[in-house]
C-alpha cells in the first residue's frame, strides 16, 4: 500500500478532496513525462528550427483548416453519387454566388461606403465561408473550395432549423461526409445502402474502404416551402431599405394564395412553370440507381442571372481544380490556345521561323496543359449555353408582348402612333422580380424599318458602352447620343434626397454629399418612427403578377417618307447589371464585355404593315 493510500485510509478527507489530490498527483507525473519528451524533441529538431527561424508555424490555423475541410464537405464529394444533380447545380446562380466578380466588386465598394455592413452580403453569397470564420475581405482564390461554391449542397441540405427573415444568418450543421443530410422525403434509399454497405461498395466511416457517403437522410419540412428561401431573398440594408423584396411580392401574389411555392417554379424542369418535375433516382451508387421512382427537382434554379467569370473558374468543374484560380486567370480563353489545329499550325510556323514563339505564362507553357484546359473551357461554355436557354425559357414563360396596335391607318408624312402591351404572365412575383436598385435590367427595344431595309426610328437603343440612353448614360451626358424620351424600362431605381434640390435617381442609395467621399450614415431617427428610410426610397417600375402595361410610342411623320412595306421589330432585353454601375464599382473591361455578350433578348418578333401615299 502506498503512502498516499494509507493517508487516504486514515484521513478525514472527503471523497471529493481525495479525488482532487489524486488528480494533482497524476497531472504532476504527466507534466514531468511531457517535459522529458519535449526536451528530447527539442534536441532532435533544434537544428531544423534554427534553419527556419524566419518562418512562423500557425498550428491553430493548420488545425482549423483541416477541421473545416472535414466538417464542411464540398459539392465535389457529393458528385460521386449525385452526378446529374451536380451537373445541374454547377452552372446555377446558386453555385455562382460567391465566385461572381461583379459581386466582389460591389461588395468591396459598398463596404468602403458603409463599413458597418461588414458580412451582410457574404452571409448569403458565401454561407459556408462565413460560418467557417473566413475574413470578409479574404480574396476568393485564398478561400477553401467549399467556400467558393456559394450556395453549395450543405447550405441547404445541412440545415435543420426553420429560419425566417434573418438576412442570411442560418446555421449549417457541421459534420464529416458521414453525418446526416436533410431533405423532404426521408432516407429510405440511403438506409438500404448503409445496411448493405459492402454490397454497394460504400464507406460509412473513415475506417472503411469505398465511396464515402452520408449515413442517414432526415426529413426537414421547410426545405420545400417558400419560407426556406426568405432569409436570402428578402433582405433589408442598414438604411432601412428592403434591398430584396421578392418575398413581399410573392406573399401578396395569386401563386401564394394557390399554395404554389418558389421551388415549384424555380426547380421545375419547365422553368417558371410550376410542377414539371422528373421521376428518377437522386443518387446512383456503384452504377446502380437508388430509389429510382422518386420525384426529381431541378437544381439548376433557373432565373435571369448569368455568369461573367472566366470559364475555367466557373461553372464548377472538379477537373479544373488541377489549376488554381490565379493560374486560370492567366489562360487567355478568348485566344485559340489549346485548340488542336491551332497548336499544330503554331508549332509548324515556329519551327519554320515564320513567327516568334509566344511567351505563354509559365504555367501554360506546355501544349498538353493548354489542350486539357481548352477541353475544360469548352465543356464549361457548353454548360453556360445550356443555362442561357434556361434563362430564355424562364423569362418567356413569365412574360408576353401583344401588338402593335395603331391609333390610325399609317400614312406618309403623318405621325405613326402605336402601342404594345407588356404582360407579366407569372403569378408568383413581379417582372422583373426583386429590386436591388441598379439591377436587374429589363427594357423594351422597338425599331421601325423602312421599305429599303434601313432603320429609321428606334427606342431602347444603347450607347457605346451598352447602356440604355437614359439619365445615367455617359454618352447621353456628353452629348454623343440623344436621350431616349420614349424608353420603356422596368428597372427599379433608388431615389435619393441630396444636399439641395429634389429627389434624383441613383444606382446606389448614396446621397450626393459635400464630402469628397460619400458615406452611408445611419439614420438619426429610427425608421420605425417615421415609417420609411430618410433621404432614400425605391421607385419600383416592375409589373406585378398577372398585370399588364401599355408601352406607347410615336414616330414623327417626317420620318415616314415613302409608301411601301414597313416593319416594326420588338424585343425585351435582359441584363444582370448596367455598365455605368459596373464602372462605378471598378469592374474591368473584360467584365463589361462579358456582361454585354451574355445579355438575353426575349419575346422578339417582327410585324409588317403597309404605308400608303
Amino acid at each position: 500500500m502506498t503512502k498516499l493510500s494509507i493517508l487516504f485510509k486514515n484521513s478525514i478527507f472527503s471523497d471529493h478532496e481525495k479525488t482532487t489530490i489524486m488528480m494533482k498527483k497524476t497531472l504532476t507525473k504527466i507534466s514531468v513525462f511531457l517535459c522529458l519528451i519535449g526536451l528530447f524533441a527539442f534536441s532532435s529538431v533544434s537544428g531544423d528550427l534554427e534553419a527556419s527561424d524566419n518562418e512562423t508555424i500557425d498550428a491553430d490555423k493548420m488545425h482549423t483548416d483541416i477541421l473545416n475541410e472535414d466538417l464542411f464537405p464540398s459539392a465535389s464529394k457529393c458528385k460521386s453519387c449525385h452526378e446529374d444533380i451536380y451537373r445541374e447545380w454547377a452552372s446555377s446562380n446558386h453555385a455562382y454566388a460567391s465566385l461572381s466578380p461583379m459581386f466582389h466588386k460591389f461588395e468591396n465598394a459598398i463596404n468602403s461606403l458603409a463599413p458597418t455592413i461588414n458580412t451582410f452580403c457574404v452571409r448569403c453569397h458565401a454561407t459556408v465561408s462565413t460560418q467557417m470564420g473566413e475574413a470578409r475581405e479574404l480574396p476568393i482564390w485564398e478561400r477553401k473550395q467549399v467556400s467558393r461554391e456559394g450556395i453549395t449542397c450543405i447550405t441547404c441540405h445541412r440545415v435543420n432549423t426553420a429560419y425566417g427573415k434573418a438576412n442570411g444568418s442560418r446555421n449549417i450543421v457541421m459534420g464529416e461526409i458521414f453525418e446526416p443530410v436533410y431533405g423532404v422525403l426521408g432516407g429510405d434509399g440511403i438506409k438500404e445502402v448503409v445496411e448493405n454497405a459492402s454490397t454497394w461498395k460504400v464507406a460509412t466511416n473513415s475506417d472503411e474502404r469505398g465511396n464515402q457517403i452520408h449515413n442517414e437522410g432526415k426529413i426537414f419540412t421547410q426545405l420545400n416551402q417558400s419560407e426556406f428561401c426568405v432569409s436570402c431573398h428578402q433582405v433589408a440594408v442598414n438604411l432601412g431599405i428592403k434591398l430584396e423584396v421578392v418575398w413581399d411580392q410573392y406573399r401578396d401574389s395569386p401563386a401564394h394564395a394557390q399554395g404554389v411555392s418558389c421551388q415549384d417554379c424555380h426547380m421545375s424542369y419547365k422553368p417558371g412553370v410550376a410542377g414539371h418535375f422528373k421521376t428518377g433516382p437522386a443518387a446512383v451508387v456503384d452504377g446502380r440507381a437508388v430509389n429510382p421512382d422518386r420525384i426529381r427537382h431541378s437544381h439548376a434554379f433557373a432565373g435571369p442571372g448569368y455568369p461573367i467569370a472566366h470559364p475555367g473558374i466557373f461553372p464548377h468543374n472538379p477537373d479544373a481544380e488541377n489549376w488554381t484560380m490565379e493560374e486560370w486567370l492567366q489562360f487567355n480563353y478568348r485566344a485559340p490556345w489549346g485548340e488542336e489545329d491551332w497548336e499544330d499550325n503554331y508549332e509548324e510556323l515556329v519551327d519554320s521561323g515564320e513567327i516568334e514563339e509566344i511567351e505563354f505564362p509559365e504555367v501554360w507553357e506546355d501544349r498538353f496543359d493548354r489542350e486539357e484546359a481548352r477541353e475544360i473551357i469548352n465543356y464549361n461554355i457548353g454548360l453556360i449555353e445550356e443555362k442561357r436557354e434556361l434563362r430564355r425559357q424562364v423569362m418567356e414563360n413569365g412574360s408576353h408582348i401583344d401588338g402593335p396596335f395603331f391609333d390610325d391607318n399609317p400614312q406618309i408624312g403623318h405621325d405613326l402612333d402605336f402601342t404594345y402591351t407588356i404582360s407579366n404572365t407569372n403569378s408568383g412575383h413581379n417582372l422583373p422580380s426583386g429590386s436591388l436598385g441598379a439591377q436587374p435590367e429589363l427594357w423594351v427595344n422597338v425599331a421601325l424599318i423602312g421599305p429599303d431595309g434601313t432603320n429609321i426610328w428606334e427606342s431602347g437603343y444603347t450607347d457605346s458602352a451598352g447602356d440604355m440612353a437614359d439619365l445615367h448614360s455617359a454618352d447621353v451626358l456628353s452629348g454623343k447620343v440623344p436621350y431616349d424620351d420614349q424608353l420603356v424600362n422596368l428597372q427599379t431605381k433608388f431615389l435619393t434626397t441630396n444636399v439641395k434640390g429634389t429627389d434624383r435617381e441613383m444606382y446606389l442609395p448614396v446621397n450626393f454629399d459635400v464630402d469628397q467621399l460619400p458615406f452611408l450614415r445611419p439614420a438619426s431617427q429610427p425608421t420605425t418612427v417615421i415609417n420609411h428610410p430618410p433621404f432614400v426610397r425605391m421607385e419600383g417600375r416592375s409589373l406585378p403578377p398577372l398585370s399588364s402595361r401599355d408601352a406607347d410610342y410615336s414616330v414623327p411623320g417626317k420620318l415616314i417618307k415613302q409608301p411601301g412595306t414597313y416593319k416594326l421589330a420588338i424585343r425585351m432585353r435582359s441584363r444582370a447589371e448596367p455598365i455605368y454601375f459596373m464602372r462605378f464599382v471598378g469592374a474591368t473591361k473584360e467584365m463589361e464585355r462579358a456582361m454585354n455578350e451574355w445579355m438575353l433578348d426575349i419575346d422578339a418578333y417582327t410585324v409588317e404593315f403597309e404605308v400608303k401615299g
